[in-house]
């Protein structure tokens, strides 16, 4: 465990909050240690409850809550990043220990401005992909004091687990497609970097591609080229393998994207989680999950984050993500331990694309020509 005593750190883990890693216990700990009153900022509503829920088990008072509508300052309180925006300048006094859960999102999602206003000497940030060091997260709450990554808690407070890399190949077609469509986003987006002089970040690009008719061309280009390779024939029919393979076992699916999380539901008639359903709806969904009248979820990022998902023993990613901190999410989601536990993570990936490239380099592997 780790906590901090009038200083600053990080606590780092390889899997999700919900996952078993231990997070949550490192956060309890630290506050029953300082014995100060103390604010535990969050990223979703989702999490606000979670939190509430563990706080409520090992605490007779009451717990304060700010987001969601609500407005309770306690001695310990959650709040969400967005209320805490709001709320900072009149309740950052009040408090000797803040916890920041999903602490990477600080200076991004969490502006840092925030703990600026919040005086409280002990800082303890939580995350189980923290970015490399220095930056805000570091400037803010300080350097990584413990890490763990999830091979190390594989086995034991992870469950065991198997990562299979499913290729898959373009059809004639779909091929001819992606090489034209990623030729005209490739050549207009190199144009603008010989420009900017290779400092071209993504932003920056976007900016620039809007304000001209080639420009605006060329991320439709892109975005044709994505929608493709998001869900391909040939990623269709792995997926329809792969859940007919573990028929009546409780399987995670995650998209690249909403619109394929919904093509995937319509298709396959499973229930999708995104964003615009409803926390009422969203908890029936999940406890049918949990008592397994519905065996199957597939979301784009919503599980894939804070979300306290029941024991699942199989993910399918169907569209992966250049991001190694997703890759972790995602994997954590099905990492809950159970005696005799083994779970299975399928990662579908498009042979001569960019998406292989993805998956290659986060396996430490060159990437192709795609």
């Amino acid at each position: 465990s780790s906590s901090s005593s009038g200083g600053s750190s990080q606590a780092r883990s390889g899997g999700s909050s919900s996952g078993g890693s231990g997070k949550t216990v490192v956060a309890l700990g630290a506050i029953a240690e300082l014995g100060v009153p103390t604010l535990i900022v969050v990223p979703t509503r989702v999490l606000l409850d979670q939190w509430a829920t563990a706080l409520e088990r090992v605490w007779s008072g009451p717990i304060g809550r700010i987001g969601d509508g609500d407005y309770q300052v306690e001695p310990i309180t959650v709040c969400t990043y967005s209320s805490a925006v709001i709320w900072a300048t009149r309740i950052g006094d009040r408090f000797g220990l803040v916890i920041v859960d999903e602490a990477h999102h600080v200076g991004a999602w969490c502006p840092g401005e925030v703990l600026e206003m919040l005086v409280a000497p002990a800082r303890l940030g939580l995350t189980a992909t923290p970015p490399p060091p220095g930056g805000e997260l570091g400037a803010r709450i300080g350097p990584v004091l413990y890490s763990l990554e999830v091979d190390d808690l594989k086995g034991d407070a992870l469950a065991d687990y198997e990562l299979e890399s499913v290729p898959v190949a373009l059809a004639k077609l779909e091929r001819e497609r992606y090489r034209t469509q990623r030729s005209r986003f490739a050549s207009f987006y190199a144009k603008q970097a010989r420009r900017e002089r290779g400092q071209l970040d993504w932003r920056t690009f976007i900016h620039l591609a809007t304000r001209s008719p080639a420009g605006r061309e060329a991320l439709d280009a892109w975005k044709d080229y994505r929608a493709l390779i998001a869900y391909s024939e040939g990623k269709r029919a792995a997926l329809r393998r792969l859940l007919a393979k573990h028929r009546g076992e409780r399987t995670l699916v995650f998209t690249a994207d909403v619109a394929t999380a919904y093509q995937i539901a319509r298709e396959l008639l499973v229930m999708p989680i995104t964003h615009e359903i409803g926390r009422a709806e969203r908890a029936q969904v999940i406890e049918k999950f949990r008592t397994g009248e519905l065996t199957v979820l597939v979301s784009a990022q919503v599980l894939d984050e804070g979300f306290d998902v029941p024991d699942a023993d199989i993910a399918i990613i169907v569209g992966g993500s250049s991001s190694a901190r997703r890759q972790v999410q995602r994997i954590g989601r099905v990492l809950r331990p159970r005696e005799g536990k083994k779970a299975v993570i399928y990662e579908l990936a498009v042979l001569a694309t960019t998406e292989i490239d993805y998956v290659r380099r986060r396996h430490g592997e060159p990437a192709g020509p795609g």
